[in-house]
């Protein structure tokens, strides 16, 4: 079994109020709030990279663990706004951090489900014996992809980073107990980035038409959460051979109150067991998860020993849920 050994996080200094959103677009705080639970969210300052949000966070994860980056035997860094095409930011992350130069790395596209993803793999990893320390960055730089003419997307995103350092279990019952991972691409179009890949390489008219940034069909993605996020919630309390009622803290995604309530009243887990800061942060795509995570164990609120479900809905759709006694 392998465990979570250290958690870490780093939040650009900007903040970007919704009032500040009012002088921009067609909206008002009350109409935020009441939608979404957001107040405000992170903004990277210019000059600002991915893998430097990235390389922060996991900096404070391997402190947290205990571990330097050349303890790592493999990077996992879960984005859908790296730094560039090519190479993976993960390799921008080893130089970074310091990690040896024969560390292996590589991105996960899975947006905001990214994170619970690459928990899986690195579980994968350590279980199977092929590494032993495994850094997982979930990281988002959303406010480069994002139209801030368009109300419907501009205000739901922030960003940020989070990691963890996934190593070997030390045999006191504490560790990574399942994770659960889903798909369906029949829903891509429903949140993408249209353009920028080989089905529409960057031109001039598909920079006019604003087709590298985020586009969202809102209630389709909300209807559908509510039950994925539920259903991978429960499978991975059930394959972790415990019940809802000993679940003491829920860890999710950070993307609408509302979804969030829907989906604790359907998981039979109380409201006040789930950690949320999607009023202070947004949604931070595949950083919202280890951002909240990290917040909950440095504050005390989550010690040592305690059991912790974790779940996560994004574009793909993909979707997947664990369950970690930390």
């Amino acid at each position: 079994m392998s465990r979570i050994a250290g958690t870490g996080r780093y939040l650009p200094a900007r903040v970007l109020t919704n009032h500040d959103l009012e002088r921009m677009v067609d909206t008002s705080d009350a109409w935020i709030v009441e939608r979404t639970g957001i107040r405000e969210r992170r903004i990277a300052a210019d000059g600002e990279h991915t893998s430097d949000m990235a390389a922060a966070a996991a900096r404070e994860a391997l402190a947290s663990a205990g571990l330097s980056a050349r303890d790592l035997d493999l990077i996992l860094v879960a984005t859908v706004t790296p730094d560039m095409p090519l190479p993976a930011t993960a390799m921008f992350v080893q130089q970074k951090i310091g990690a040896r130069n024969d560390c292996p790395g590589f991105d996960l596209s899975a947006a905001c489900a990214g994170f619970i993803y690459g928990l899986a793999v690195a579980d994968q990893f350590v279980r199977g014996g092929a590494a032993r320390h495994v850094l997982v960055v979930g990281v988002e730089l959303l406010s480069r992809v994002l139209d801030w003419t368009d109300r419907s997307t501009c205000v739901l995103f922030g960003d940020g980073a989070g990691a963890v350092v996934v190593s070997p279990a030390l045999g006191d019952g504490r560790g990574i107990l399942s994770t659960t991972l889903y798909a369906d691409g029949s829903l891509a179009p429903a949140l993408c980035i249209p353009a920028g890949g080989s089905v529409e390489p960057a031109t001039a008219a598909t920079v006019a038409a604003r087709r590298h940034f985020v586009r969202m069909e809102g209630s389709q993605i909300f209807k559908f959460a509510v039950r994925a996020l539920a259903q991978a919630t429960r499978t991975a309390i059930e394959r972790a051979g415990v019940t809802p009622e000993e679940i003491e803290h829920v860890v999710p995604h950070q993307a609408n109150l509302r979804i969030l309530a829907a989906v604790a009243e359907r998981c039979g887990i109380p409201w006040e067991r789930f950690h949320l800061n999607i009023d202070r942060y947004g949604n931070t795509s595949s950083a919202s998860v280890p951002i909240a995570l990290d917040e909950a164990m440095r504050e005390g609120r989550i010690r040592p020993g305690a059991l912790v479900a974790m779940c996560a809905l994004g574009g793909g759709i993909a979707w997947g849920g664990a369950v970690v006694r930390m």
